[in-house]
């Protein structure tokens, strides 16, 4: 929370734009990180690595952010059916 906090701050002070900035645009997959060019008013580094210590440890998400609203009216299960499951 507080490196988010930080972020916005950078927001705030003018330092990274309202509408491109790494708290917009989280969380960064692999393959956004890799793609050329890098268009954004912050560093990939700044993108993938928010916190030093996640240079250890990180997880990387198979998806960008989903259109919050959308998927929260329109929510289904990609989960295999439980027939499947029957002996």
């Amino acid at each position: 929370m507080i490196a988010i906090r930080h972020e916005i701050a950078e927001i705030e002070a003018g330092r990274w734009p309202r509408d491109d900035n790494p708290l917009k645009h989280a969380p960064h997959t692999a393959a956004a990180l890799c793609a050329e060019p890098w268009a954004h008013a912050y560093t990939r580094e700044q993108a993938a690595y928010p916190l030093k210590s996640l240079k250890r440890a990180k997880y990387w998400c198979p998806v960008g952010r989903v259109d919050n609203v959308h998927g929260d009216r329109n929510l289904f299960c990609s989960c295999v059916p439980m027939s499947a499951f029957e002996e």
